[in-house]
Formats: C-alpha cells, structure tokens, sequence
C-alpha cells in the first residue's frame, strides 16, 4: 500500500453519499464504505478513518483506490461474483422434482432431503449429494414436499348456493330486535390440570409450568353470537348431545330473547341440529312453543366458513382458552368473565361478504343456468 489515492468528492458524490448513510435499511458494508469516502474527502487520515467507521486500514485503502479507479459506484457496490457452477444437471434437476412429488418409500410418511439426496444419489450413479444442494432446487421450485395441507373441495351446486345467499342476506339485513339473526355452534375443549404447582413469574425469570399434565376430560362450548349486535354467550356442558342442543333452543326463546317474535338461527349441518331433538327433549307441545318461536337457516355442507360464531370461537379460543384449565367449575368462571368483558367492550363480527361479491368472486363456479331459461321475471 505505497500508493497514496486522494479522495475528491463532487457535491453532487457528497450529497449522494450522506443520503445513502442516513438513508433506510442498507447493506452495512455500502454504508461503511460510504463513511470512509466522506472522511476522507474531509482529509482525515487512514487511520483515523478506521477507527473513526469500525473498520480495518486495507477496507480504507481499497475503498479509496476503487472510487479513483472507477467512481462511487465501483466503491460501493461489491462486483458480481461467478460462484460456484451448479452441481446437478438439467434432467438431475427435473429428475428430484418428480421425486420430491412422488410418494415417499416404504416405511417413511413423508420425504426429507436426506432421504432425497440418498435417492438421488440412488438413481443418478453419482457418489454423493448434499442435503443443501437438494434444498436450494426445491426452494427455486417452491416444494416442500414435507408439508402437507387439509382441504376440502365443496360440490357447489344450486343447494349450496341457496343456502349461502340465504345466510349472507341475514347479515346483510338492517338490525331487528323482533326478529335477530343468531348465529350457532358448538366447540369442545378438554380440561388440562397441573401435575406440579406452576411456578409464577418474576423479573428476568419467566413464568414456568412442568411438562406433564394431568387430562381431567372433556366438555362442550356451545357459544351463540348475535349477528347484528355486540352479544354473545357461552353455555358449558359435559356433552352435546341432542337434548343439550333442545336446552339452548329453549335458553335462547326464553332467556336471552324473551321479547322477539322469532329468532333466525344460523347454525351448521349436524345431525343433532335439527327440529326433532326439541321433541327428543321435551314434551310435544313445549316443544311446539320453543319452535315458533324460531327459524333455522344452515350454512351449506363443508362451509363452516360462512357461520359467523365461527370467528367469535377463535378469538375465546385465542383470548381465553390458550392455556391449562382444569376443571369444569374453573372453566365456566374463566369464559363468564371472557363474555361479560368482551360484550361491555362492544366488540363484534363486521361480515362484509355479500350475496354480490358472492356471485362476482365466485361466478365461475355458480350453477349455469339452463339454456333458453328467463333471466328475470316479466314486469
């Protein structure tokens, strides 16, 4: 390093160069580098640059020879390097891809990329192949063929489409305190207990719990939420059997609606959700009472999606229930306090899917209507 190199920055270098060391989120090299030409167009020494930026005399050295040689740009930015050439072939690449979509061998339920590489290696002849290698190609072809995902594909045919548009023109509905839309369902929960004493939290300790657990059972949530108003309640059971189910039709007719002429249910397919477990339970003509004074509307098969206490058991779920309670006694004071609080908050479901953003987003697969049928009804 015998030569000396100058630094002599244009204003417009100055400028450029202090807007990209205040500037956002930046590589800390082209920053660094940044600083060393500042300081020395300021006329400060080697040394006193290195210390100054952090950062040793040859990075000050290079950085100053590479701006006389080639400008800022040259500098700063590092030159694109050739790298390493790629290990597998164009068919050895095509050749994973298909084994990483195909099914795994015996014994395993799914690949891994050591298991790949090992079948690679198997079927190409060559002497090894690394697990990053494997990794890199599927992350170009965005596989992961150790993920899987549960779907479910519903037959929407015109049943499917009469039930959705059905239950979206209730919510769409102005509110109506003679006649509220409530929506209903039910989610089971099981009730966890401490085999130890949890130990509480204390500054820079966090709380600790034992990794076992005491399982004290099971019980049921079925969870009502107003679809128009901030209201929702949670009734705990030990189960949900069909006369469980004819106990909350009753609560909701004369406990928490004693005034509506009639209350339109939203409620899903199961099979004890239906008019008869109300004569199941009660005697015929109590169970005559009970019926009308309410509607039921079911969410199409395999579209929980559009029940909206779907969402209001997530948040119990996430607000509420993300932890171990014990016993059945414990759990309904837990969710008591949860509903009392979130009904005085205000808070509520705002469903903004509509019957015509339904037909716009989903007209490609809404039934087709006959040929030659009326398109709308003669004035």
């Amino acid at each position: 390093m015998n030569e000396r190199y100058i630094v002599e920055l244009t204003v417009e270098e100055r400028e450029a160069l202090k807007a990209l060391v205040g500037g956002g989120s930046r590589l800390v090299r082209d920053v660094k580098r940044a600083q060393v030409l500042l300081a020395a167009d300021g006329g400060e020494s080697d040394d006193a640059i290195a210390r100054m930026v952090g950062v040793g005399t040859s990075t000050v050295y290079r950085t100053k020879r590479r701006f006389v040689e080639g400008g800022i740009e040259n500098a700063i930015r590092d030159r694109p390097r050739p790298g390493a050439g790629r290990t597998l072939t164009g068919k050895e690449e095509a050749l994973l891809i298909a084994t990483a979509c195909s099914g795994p061998p015996p014994g395993r339920s799914r690949w891994t990329l050591e298991l790949l590489a090992g079948e690679l290696v198997r079927l190409t002849g060559r002497e090894s192949l690394s697990r990053e290698t494997v990794r890199r190609r599927l992350s170009e072809n965005e596989l992961k063929p150790w993920q899987q995902k549960m779907w479910c594909v519903p037959t929407v045919g015109p049943e499917y489409v009469a039930r959705m548009e059905d239950v979206l023109d209730l919510y769409a509905e102005a509110p109506d305190l003679s006649e509220p839309v409530v929506c209903f369902d039910e989610s089971p929960v099981q009730l966890i207990g401490e085999t130890r004493v949890p130990v509480a939290a204390a500054p820079g300790r966090p709380a600790r719990v034992d990794y076992e657990y005491r399982r004290n059972g099971t019980a049921n949530l079925f969870v009502f939420l107003d679809a128009h108003r901030p209201w929702r309640h949670v009734k705990v059971t030990d189960q949900r059997t069909a006369c469980d189910f004819a106990e909350c039709m009753r609560d909701l007719v004369d406990i928490h609606y004693p005034s509506a002429a009639q209350i339109r249910v939203v409620m899903d397919n199961l099979s004890t959700h239906r008019e008869a477990a109300l004569y199941q339970a009660f005697p015929p003509e109590e169970a005559r009472r009970i019926l009308r004074r309410l509607d039921f509307h079911y969410v199409p098969k395999h579209a929980s999606w559009l029940n909206m206490v779907e969402i209001e058991i997530g948040v119990l779920k996430s607000q509420c229930l993300d932890r171990r309670i014990g016993d059945k006694p414990t759990l309904v004071d837990e969710i008591a306090a949860w509903e009392r609080a979130r009904n005085a908050s205000g808070a509520r479901v705002r469903w903004m899917f509509t019957v015509a953003k339904a037909r716009d987003k989903m007209r490609r697969i809404y039934p087709a209507a006959p040929a030659g049928a009326p398109t709308r009804l003669a004035a």
